[in-house]
């Protein structure tokens, strides 16, 4: 059972970390209102985030570089699959997909986290887990609103549940904590790699690549085009791994992975107070739902005995799912 302090303090991490992901729509949108593609904004916001993390990350290397060495398949998978394969994989199944539904399919990398925690480590979820499990789930559908104007399309599902895999990773990965790395240094290795990946993409043409720098309107504000870009990279990145794998470490992969459903509660919140996008009532009813999920996930997992806290993978390299 975790230590009330520590419980706490990673709520409070996931919180943070949800709600500067959160962020991330409002930034973007500004820079795709004004003729930024999708995969440009995204691999700037990831790579600048990297450059930001590299001072304060190689700080806390120093003397440390054999543990770099020993989690080169930690940090691989967190760029390559939760970074990068994520975002492409998202991005592809927009194409061909609502938004909502794509969004909704990503998410159920929640479910994969409990069910890979179950397979891989015999934590099978309680009941009040599973009860939270499922109405989180249900919330979530009503949040994004997937029951009016869906769109189905076999391979953009496909797409959608390689998104999914790729946030189970991002949480399964991050909860290791055995020989880890500090979580700062985590955020920077995953950003690194991940920022790389997607330049290679957009290059051989896997993504379309449009940037402009003409100004934007932020917010109903006419800004530069770098304000939205440094909020991208400072705020819906750099902070808002670093904290979310913080927070991954004191509360687990299968608590944080819900906590994380309030990222998209936030971005409703901001679209709603900074762009005048105001939620519909089903919506909020959702909202409501979504966090009566995550409670009872919580309580859940509060009533796990101390022998049975999630067990980490000593090897450098964990398995991924």
């Amino acid at each position: 059972m975790l230590d009330r302090r520590t419980g706490l303090t990673g709520l409070l991490l996931a919180l943070a970390s949800a709600a500067a992901f959160g962020t991330s729509g409002v930034f973007a949108s500004s820079l795709l209102d004004a003729g930024w593609s999708a995969a440009a904004a995204v691999t700037v916001r990831v790579g600048l985030a990297a450059v930001v993390l590299t001072v304060p990350a190689l700080l806390q290397l120093r003397g440390r570089w054999s543990l770099l060495r020993a989690n080169v398949g930690s940090v691989l998978a967190f760029g390559l699959l939760a970074v990068a394969g994520c975002q492409l994989a998202y991005f592809l199944a927009i194409g061909r997909l609502s938004v909502g539904v794509a969004l909704l399919l990503e998410y159920s990398g929640v479910v994969l986290v409990v069910l890979w925690m179950w397979v891989r480590h015999a934590q099978r979820p309680g009941r009040t887990t599973t009860i939270g499990v499922g109405v989180a789930v249900v919330g979530l559908v009503l949040v994004l609103d997937v029951l009016s104007g869906a769109e189905l399309d076999l391979v953009g599902v496909c797409w959608g549940l390689l998104a999914a895999v790729g946030l189970a990773v991002y949480f399964v990965v991050s909860g290791r904590t055995d020989g880890a790395l500090p979580p700062l240094v985590s955020a920077w290795g995953g950003l690194g790699a991940g920022a790389l990946a997607l330049g290679v993409a957009a290059a051989v043409g896997v993504v379309p690549w449009r940037t402009t720098a003409a100004d934007v309107d932020l917010a109903g504000v006419r800004v530069g085009w770098l304000v939205p870009v440094l909020g991208l990279a400072l705020v819906a990145a750099a902070f808002a791994y670093a904290s979310g794998v913080a927070a991954i470490r004191r509360l687990g992969s299968r608590t944080s992975s819900f906590v994380g459903l309030t990222e998209v509660l936030f971005a409703v919140l901001f679209a709603w107070l900074l762009l005048g996008q105001q939620p519909g009532a089903v919506q909020l009813v959702g909202g409501a739902v979504v966090l009566a999920g995550i409670v009872l996930v919580r309580l859940g997992e509060a009533a796990v005995p101390a022998a049975a806290v999630e067990p980490v993978p000593t090897s450098p390299a964990p398995t991924r799912g």
